[in-house]
């Protein structure tokens, strides 16, 4: 081969490597531009393959959802500062769903919903990430509810158990302790072997700050994850928020551990999809609510479960709370909830400004578990307590004419009224269950029918020395 020849062979193939080289750095990417920016909500054109509630990128590292997708653009809801962004920035396909950071990296952390740290203890590096929207359970994939879960408040115990991966709705008026029943249960759970998560929707910074303080306080960090997005936040955070704080927890369950959610609260949820949807232009329903607000919670609540032993045997119990206005059980947000759940404990404002705390109203109030989520001796102590109540604020509002009563009657009203002191209860002063049954059996037997009224808190609390004492010796 001529010296000619082998250069020109050499020179073709220098160009053909350098065309394979650059071949295989080019990679396919669609990209879009930002049509429109409304309150937390986006226009985008140009992304014809884009997949629902996929994962839209934007400049200065916002992302957003996909969640309408149209034939000439897609409407995707912000998660991060959309004032930030504006008409003509470019929008990117990044061929995922949204998705969270899980993990035990998390326990004693609070995060907003994306994952990243809101305290000052540095970044968090989890090495598993999981979506936020999950299919919930197959119903052979799940166990009966049978396990307690001990809330350590008296009345709640007793007459509206929780067992573990039970839904139970807490809902009330404002400022009736709906946060505190939950806090309280989060409490107990120390050395319960129980996983905790909280979930803050729309909160007031102050408040949550409480929440965590207490929490830091009574050393329930130590086995607690707080998920917080704040009323300043865009709605479309709010909305992603329970389901991040779902995939958090489902994480522990499939690790085989019990693991409770507060949901705080759900009316704040509704509320942001609410924005939503109307930003979207979607057809507003009952209370300007759309029509599919009954199934984006229940999607949620659905994946609260007992798994079978085959999978681990881990459970979810969900604790959601809602805000009712002027005691309106019946309105539309409420009935859904109450629909989805497996019972409720409703607040009474009534109650909380007669100063009966905590404020559960036990005639509207419901376990559809009930006793199979007590252990067999607390349910023999508790089984005839709520009729003995019930009878009591029946027989209360007769008594209120001035109607002349038999010596079986007094009696009887004489019982009640240490029923209700007993039940009564200071709060985060959760009571351990045997302190609790010694005190529902010593009820039951008549023990404090000689004790005022006013003096039963102090024979409450010199029983409970007593047994201290007692078990103390033994």
């Amino acid at each position: 081969m001529s010296p000619v020849s082998k250069a020109i062979e050499q020179a073709l193939a220098q160009v053909t490597a350098g065309t394979q080289l650059y071949k295989s750095e080019l990679v396919s990417q669609e990209l879009g531009r930002v049509k429109s920016v409304a309150t937390g909500v986006a226009k985008v054109t140009g992304l014809p393959g884009v997949g629902f509630e996929e994962l839209v990128e934007f400049p200065n590292g916002l992302f957003g959802i996909a969640f309408d997708l149209n034939e000439d653009e897609l409407s995707v809801v912000l998660l991060g500062n959309y004032w930030l962004l504006q008409a003509g920035d470019e929008a990117k396909r990044t061929k995922r769903v949204m998705d969270v950071p899980v993990g035990d990296e998390l326990i004693g952390r609070v995060i907003n919903p994306l994952g990243d740290a809101m305290d000052d203890k540095g970044a968090i590096k989890c090495s598993q990430r999981l979506p936020i929207e999950r299919p919930a359970a197959a119903i052979m994939d799940r166990m009966p509810v049978t396990e307690p879960l001990q809330t350590g408040i008296k009345v709640v115990d007793a007459m509206v158990p929780i067992g573990r991966g039970q839904r139970e709705l807490i809902l009330g008026d404002r400022q009736t302790g709906k946060t505190t029943i939950a806090i309280d249960t989060i409490i107990n759970q120390r050395e319960q072997n129980v996983q905790c998560i909280y979930c803050a929707i729309g909160q007031r910074s102050s408040a949550v700050a409480k929440v965590v303080a207490q929490l830091e306080a009574s050393g329930a960090m130590a086995y607690t994850t707080v998920v917080v997005t704040e009323g300043s936040d865009p709605s479309g955070l709010s909305y992603i928020a329970p389901y991040a704080a779902t995939s958090i927890a489902e994480y522990f369950m499939h690790q085989g551990k019990d693991v409770l959610i507060v949901y705080d609260d759900l009316t704040n949820h509704a509320r942001a999809y609410r924005e939503i949807s109307l930003l979207l232009r979607r057809p507003p329903g009952r209370e300007a609510f759309p029509g599919d607000i009954f199934y984006i919670h229940s999607r949620l609540l659905e994946r609260a479960t007992h798994l079978n032993e085959s999978l681990g045997g881990g459970s979810l119990t969900a604790l959601p709370i809602i805000e009712t206005e002027a005691q309106n059980m019946a309105a539309y947000i409420p009935t859904n909830l109450i629909s989805i759940t497996d019972g409720q404990i409703y607040l009474s404002p009534k109650l909380f400004g007669l100063g009966i705390l905590p404020a559960v109203d036990v005639g509207s109030s419901v376990s559809r578990v009930g006793g199979k989520a007590q252990r067999k001796d607390y349910r023999q102590v508790a089984s005839s307590l709520k009729l003995a109540y019930a009878q009591f604020e029946e027989l209360e509002s007769f008594a209120r004419f001035g109607t002349r009563l038999d010596d079986s009657t007094r009696a009887q009203l004489e019982h009640g009224k240490r029923i209700r002191a007993c039940l009564q209860q200071n709060e985060h002063t959760p009571v351990p269950i045997d302190a609790q049954i010694a005190l529902l059996k010593a009820l039951g037997e008549g023990k404090f029918e000689q004790v005022p009224v006013d003096q039963m808190q102090q024979a409450e609390q010199a029983l409970y020395a007593q047994l201290t004492a007692g078990l103390a010796h033994d």
